[in-house]
């Protein structure tokens, strides 16, 4: 029995010098490791720009380190970007109900006003207590059940009143004419109306001089009944119809062009850069020509393997274009906003190529031509090569 009390209390031991010694080394690692690059704000920037048409689309809620927001919002200023679109979830602040955390939203906005650079804040992902029932295999982070329509109020309130002169435009959800957006529900032009109607007065007693944009529709020709979602005009019909136009002060939109040129021509059965003009149309008829457009996500895709990607070069043809048709014919746009500046994290798959810049910060050709564009660089200083300065 002793030999046997011995030999435990032996590999008692030998385990505990281990475990020492790994403490050890793990503390020695994190002094000679290099730390995260700290950051500070600095002198607070102007974004030089001579087309303030230019928008990015960012995804920096999803950063760890703080020094990623603040390299892309730098290079969203040299790019010539004004403003950006980002997403703000309500189930990242209010996670418990009534318990706020801001710090990540907070980041955000003090480097991007250091940048000099504006957001347009999209709210939306409802939080596990004012879902349905979170035992239910069919309850999503998309699934805001009608009843929890006024705690979604109270927090787009509380978010345009902490942030009122820093973050006035706000978009109030994402692309409901798609069930998967809407819950894996049928979608409901009528439901996402009275949704409006629940934000409106709220956040503009909040914010007396908040933009509430109403949400853009995804891109689809889905017929009414469709399980998966329903045409975006025949969606924005439905808004009309209900009454909608009463609860948003202007109307966000996503318009990609797929493999079409931007120049391709609008049409009811046609998916292109130039169907917002078909949305544009609705507005007209139901005498809302007055409500100002932000085109919030728009793009190309030159991913080799997509079937609906076009080549790199095509992708920044199509752009340029896209932005030259905005600024001399649409003059009832606001923003154009491209999808996606950068990902914190590469995807592995076709999106990766929507991105202007690389998850490790390389910036691609896509990058420079806008920045040509949007800065005004004369074509001597090339779209493929960086301006003098940045090599």
């Amino acid at each position: 029995m002793r030999s046997i009390a011995r030999r435990g209390a032996d590999g008692f031991r030998r385990r505990w010098r281990w475990c020492v010694r790994g403490v050890v080394l793990w503390l020695l690692l994190g002094t000679l490791l290099p730390a995260a690059p700290r950051a500070p704000l600095g002198e607070p920037q102007t974004v030089e720009t001579d087309h303030p048409l230019v928008c990015l689309h960012t995804r920096l809620i999803e950063e760890v380190d703080e020094w990623k927001i603040q390299r892309s919002l730098q290079l969203a200023r040299e790019m010539g970007a004004d403003t950006i679109v980002e997403f703000f979830p309500w189930a990242y602040v209010e996670n418990d109900e009534d318990q706020y955390n801001w710090s990540n939203v907070d980041r955000i906005v003090a480097h991007a006003r250091n940048q000099g650079i504006h957001i347009i804040a999209r709210m939306g992902l409802v939080p596990a207590w004012a879902r349905p029932d979170t035992d239910d295999e069919f309850s999503t982070l998309n699934t805001l059940p009608e009843e929890s329509y006024p705690d979604f109020a109270e927090f787009v309130a509380d978010f345009a009143g902490r942030y009122a002169g820093v973050i006035d435009h706000l978009i109030i959800w994402n692309e409901p004419n798609l069930a998967f957006e809407w819950g894996y529900r049928q979608v409901d032009p009528e439901g996402y109306v009275r949704l409006l109607q629940a934000v409106y007065d709220a956040a503009h007693a909040a914010n007396p001089n908040v933009v509430i944009l109403a949400a853009p529709l995804a891109p689809t020709l889905e017929p009414p009944g469709s399980a998966a979602g329903l045409n975006d005009l025949l969606y924005l019909e439905a808004i009309y119809e209900a009454g909608g136009a009463a609860y948003f002060d202007g109307l966000a939109m996503h318009t990609y062009g797929f493999t079409e040129p931007a120049a391709a021509p609008a049409s009811e059965t046609a998916l292109n850069f130039r169907r917002a003009e078909m949305l544009r149309q609705v507005m007209e008829r139901y005498g809302d020509a007055e409500t100002p457009v932000f085109i919030t996500e728009t793009g190309w895709n030159d991913n080799p393997r997509w079937t609906k990607a076009v080549t790199p070069s095509q992708r920044i043809a199509y752009t340029l274009d896209a932005f030259e048709i905005a600024e001399l014919e649409w003059d009832w746009m606001e923003k154009l906003c491209l999808w996606v500046f950068r990902y914190p994290a590469p995807t592995f798959n076709y999106p990766d190529n929507f991105t202007l810049v690389t998850t490790d910060f390389q910036l691609k050709p896509i990058y420079y031509a806008v920045q040509t564009y949007a800065r005004g660089f004369t074509t001597d200083e090339s779209l493929w090569l960086p301006p003098p300065g940045d090599q």
